[in-house]
C-alpha cells in the first residue's frame, strides 16, 4: 500500500470513529509528526555552504572513491 494510499485510508477509517479519547491520543501523534519546523542555519553554516558551492563550481571535488582510497593509505602509513 503506497503512502497516499495509506493515507486515505486512514482518514476513511478515522471518520466512523467515536471514542473521544482514542481521537484525542490520534491528534497528538500527528501534531507530533505534522509541527515539523524549518530548520535554520547559523551564519557560519551558511557561509560553510556557500564555500562548498563555490568549490563544485571551480571543480574541486573528490569522488567518493578516491577519498575512501586516500582514507586508507593515510591509516595503512600509521
Amino acid at each position: 500500500m503506497s503512502t497516499v494510499e495509506l493515507r486515505h485510508y486512514i482518514i476513511e477509517k478515522l471518520s466512523y470513529i467515536d471514542d473521544i479519547s482514542f481521537l484525542k491520543a490520534i491528534k497528538t501523534i500527528v501534531e507530533s509528526k505534522a509541527d515539523e519546523k524549518v530548520y535554520q542555519l547559523s551564519d557560519f553554516q551558511k557561509k560553510r555552504i556557500e564555500a562548498s558551492r563555490e568549490q563544485v563550481k571551480k571543480g574541486q571535488t573528490i569522488s567518493n572513491e578516491a577519498l575512501n582510497k586516500e582514507v586508507l593509505q593515510w591509516l595503512n602509513s600509521k
